[in-house]
């Protein structure tokens, strides 16, 4: 069976609904586009500082403590 649409209409009604459901959906974004932003503009966040120039100092720290406990660890079993 098939679905025979009227030659003088443009839009079947099941594109009637979806164009009319993608508008609404569209107009729900945009409201919610208006809202501020709760992570940068939130209280905890004033009086931070970002993060310094020296944060690759601390990184390779952390990497070369973590292989130091591994090979601590590895050195042990072996024994």
């Amino acid at each position: 069976m098939s679905l025979f649409i009227s030659q003088k209409d443009d839009r079947s009604e099941l594109q009637k609904r979806i164009a009319a459901e993608l508008q609404r959906k569209n107009q729900d974004k945009s409201l919610l586009a208006d809202r501020p932003d709760l992570v940068d503009d939130s209280q905890y966040i004033k009086g931070t500082k970002s993060t310094s120039s020296f944060s690759w100092v601390w990184m390779v720290a952390v990497i070369l403590a973590t292989g130091f406990i591994i090979w601590l660890t590895v050195i042990s079993m072996s024994r």
